[in-house]
């Protein structure tokens, strides 16, 4: 009997295996079943066993934790927001929500904080919900704007090939955020700003009325939502400077993000509730691999 169990317990962990290689893998089903030599049925049939439930995430460090928080959107309106531990590259914390939302978020950094993890800094894209969760629960730590979507949310408004020589202008100075890297740099770019800013402070801010609603917008709306970006900015954007460990992009979470997506997108047709469940493992699966 106890053979047979061993038996049993072997043959589970060896199916296990395929079930790990479709999640984080480029593993579609045809060499799924060459390599295993388990039919393509029987496969599916084990894998939506495995999808019907999925494991918890268990919090792994607690000291001086740098957190990178982001969402990114998936198909039928899924928003996944990771809390991710950059020193030791693990997913802390996770959500699966619709929508990136201020009370869900607050309410994820207070559990964080109940389970002893200490944040010392927060990296963040800017979204004005992580900003106002971070400001509530976390109202010492460090938070940093990611610097690589100040500089593309900066040639999103302007455009790559801008027609006003000072849009031109502005993107050129914003092409430099990502190369600072000492506090005369800093200064050095700030000046340039601030002079850009003073010199066409008028152009910027210029509105134009509508005949026929009498209301006002700024004429250069682009450019003056460029500025206003940076300038909202400013405050969190050279924390870095300050403590070299602390992350100043999220880039890391966006390649997580990609590498995710891809996965999906090699499985697709699964249920939304498999769905969700599927992320939940390549979650717990990547976890182990930063161990």
């Amino acid at each position: 009997m106890s053979f047979t169990i061993r038996n049993e317990s072997v043959k589970a962990s060896n199916q296990f295996v395929w079930f790990k290689k479709w999640i984080i893998e480029r593993q579609v089903y045809k060499y799924l079943t060459r390599d295993s030599g388990m039919s393509q049925s029987k496969l599916q049939c084990l894998f939506r066993a495995y999808l019907k439930e999925a494991p918890t995430v268990a919090i792994r460090s607690k000291k001086k934790v740098h957190l990178l928080i982001d969402g990114s959107y998936f198909t039928n309106k899924l928003c996944l927001i990771l809390y991710y531990d950059h020193d030791i590259r693990y997913v802390q914390l996770y959500r699966e929500t619709n929508q990136e939302k201020y009370r869900e978020i607050k309410e994820d950094l207070e559990n964080l904080k109940e389970l002893g993890v200490e944040v010392y800094s927060v990296t963040c894209d800017g979204h004005k919900a992580i900003l106002k969760a971070v400001r509530k629960a976390f109202p010492d730590v460090y938070l940093q704007r990611c610097l690589v979507h100040v500089k593309r949310q900066v040639k999103n408004y302007l455009s790559q090939h801008p027609k006003l020589p000072q849009s031109r202008a502005l993107l050129q100075i914003a092409a430099q955020i990502t190369a600072i890297k000492t506090h005369e740099q800093r200064n050095e770019w700030l000046k340039l700003f601030y002079d850009f800013y003073t010199a066409n402070e008028s152009f910027i801010n210029a509105q134009s009325k509508q005949e026929t609603t009498g209301r006002y917008w700024y004429t250069h709306k682009n450019l003056h939502a460029a500025c206003s970006l940076l300038m909202a900015a400013l405050p969190n954007m050279f924390c870095y400077l300050d403590d070299a460990e602390i992350p100043y992009t999220t880039n890391r979470l966006e390649s997580y993000f990609s590498h995710l997506k891809e996965k999906l997108t090699l499985h697709r047709g699964l249920r939304f509730e498999a769905k969700k469940n599927f992320i939940k493992w390549y979650l717990h699966f990547k976890n182990n691999q930063s161990k």
